[in-house]
């Protein structure tokens, strides 16, 4: 079995070979360990991170993606993106996320082209595989890399090397696009996207680090670490006020506390 050192070795090895990049940068766990990487072994002059905002990307995201590209010296691009516009997008099927790569890659590629870089990589990684991703479908159609896919390399590694190389990102919660806060089949709207952010803003300004609304019609299902369960019940009435004053009919707290990809275990697939 491969270690940590050799699976970044192997890293290095594969950007390299890719020569100057385009780097998918959410600001996310991953990206920020990859375009750190890519930082290191090609140097700024060969890497380029570009952040799509949208409306399923949360403004504290991004600015917190302009000040890490910051932090790294890395050179970086903001462009914006409409996921509402994707045809299809917005009826929410179950591959949604395919839709929402796909255009991604779309804005990129020629980007990349343009501006004289080889290819367009982001950060998928090897937990990946066992899930439901329909996005590494479309990275695949388009001809995206994956490099820390390819390299093997899982969450706990990337955490540790984060941490060991400097990253404030090392321990960040996990976060994926509003949309995945919806049900499939339910339309996604900008409305509910707007709802969603305002709930979960207000949360983590009450100092809860991973959370996600998921919202059901007008119903919003709180989904927290479990060992946070009882924090959430002691501010329970002013959770409760804030999100009825946001436009929520019905706020409840998940007893199952917050797993990534929940929304995925309606498809029987055993995701959780």
């Amino acid at each position: 079995m491969q270690g940590m050192d050799e699976k970044y070795a192997r890293l290095g090895e594969i950007l390299k070979d890719m020569k100057k990049i385009v780097v998918a940068f959410s600001g996310g766990v991953d990206s920020s360990f990859l375009l750190k990487a890519a930082l290191e072994f090609l140097g700024p002059e060969c890497v380029l991170a570009i952040t799509a905002d949208s409306e399923t990307y949360p403004e504290r995201e991004k600015n917190e993606a302009i000040e890490l590209a910051k932090e790294m010296n890395a050179p970086h691009l903001i462009i914006h993106t409409s996921e509402l516009a994707i045809p299809g997008y917005a009826e929410n099927p179950t591959n949604r996320c395919y839709f929402c790569k796909n255009s991604l890659f779309d804005h990129l590629i020629p980007i990349a082209k343009e501006r004289g870089y080889d290819h367009v990589v982001f950060g998928a990684i090897a937990d990946d595989l066992g899930e439901h991703r329909p996005g590494l479908q479309a990275a695949h159609d388009q001809g995206v890399r994956a490099p820390l896919l390819e390299a093997h390399i899982k969450k706990s590694e990337i955490r540790h090397l984060s941490r060991q190389f400097g990253l404030r990102t090392w321990d960040k919660p996990s976060f994926a696009c509003l949309s995945s806060r919806i049900p499939y089949g339910e339309a996604i709207t900008a409305q509910k996207l707007s709802m969603i952010d305002q709930a979960e803003d207000f949360l983590i300004q009450l100092g809860f680090r991973q959370v996600r609304v998921r919202q059901h019609d007008n119903l919003a299902r709180i989904e927290v670490p479990a060992a946070d369960l009882a924090e959430v019940l002691a501010v329970a009435e002013t959770v409760h006020a804030k999100l009825k004053e946001i436009g929520y009919a019905y706020v409840t707290l998940d007893l199952k506390g917050y797993r990534s990809g929940s929304m995925n275990e309606v498809l029987g697939t055993g995701f959780n």
